[in-house]
C-alpha cells in the first residue's frame, strides 16, 4: 500500500498532471480518499517554491543559450504577455484570479503554470504560495468529488 501512496505523491508533482491526475489514480488504486487527498496536496505543493524562485531565472539564463534559447525565450515572452493580460483584467483581484486559475481543473492550468505566471508578474512570494495552495485545495476537492462519483458509479455497476 505504501507503494501506491508513493505513486500518487510523485504523480501529483508532475507538471500538467499534478493532483488533478493523481487523485483519480488514487481511486483507481482503491486508496482511502481523505489520505490520498492530503498526500496529493503535499506532493503538488512541494515544487511551488522552487518554481517561483528558480523557473524565471532558468528561463532568463536559458534564453541566451544556443540550444534552448528559442524555447526559453518563447516561454518568457508568452508568460509575460499572458501575465500582463491577466493583471489588467484582474486588477487588484490578482490573488483571487491566480487562486481560481489554479483551482479550476482545466487543461493548461495548475500549480506549475500559475506559479510561473505569478513569478513573471513579480507577485509577492507569500501571496503566490497562499493563492496557489488555496487553488490546489479547491482543485483537490473538485477532483475528489468527481473521482468519488465516477469510481462510486463503477463500483455500483460492477457490484
Amino acid at each position: 500500500m505504501l507503494n501506491k501512496y508513493l505513486w500518487i505523491f510523485f504523480i501529483s508533482m508532475v507538471p500538467l498532471i499534478e493532483l488533478r491526475g493523481a487523485i483519480p489514480v488514487s481511486q483507481g488504486f482503491n486508496l482511502p480518499l481523505p489520505q490520498s487527498y492530503i498526500i496529493c496536496i503535499i506532493g503538488n505543493m512541494i515544487p511551488v517554491p522552487f518554481i517561483y524562485l528558480f523557473a524565471r531565472k532558468f528561463l532568463e539564463w536559458g534564453s541566451e543559450k544556443k540550444i534552448i534559447g528559442r524555447i526559453c525565450t518563447f516561454f518568457l515572452i508568452k508568460g509575460k504577455k499572458g501575465g500582463k493580460k491577466l493583471e489588467i483584467k484582474a486588477g487588484k483581484g490578482l490573488f483571487v484570479a491566480l487562486m481560481l486559475f489554479v483551482g479550476i481543473p482545466l487543461p493548461g492550468t495548475g500549480a506549475w503554470t500559475g506559479t510561473l505566471a505569478a513569478s513573471l508578474l513579480d507577485m509577492n512570494f507569500k501571496e503566490t504560495v497562499t493563492a496557489v495552495m488555496l487553488g490546489v485545495i479547491m482543485a483537490g476537492i473538485i477532483m475528489s468529488l468527481a473521482s468519488a462519483g465516477v469510481f462510486g458509479a463503477a463500483n455500483i455497476i460492477n457490484g
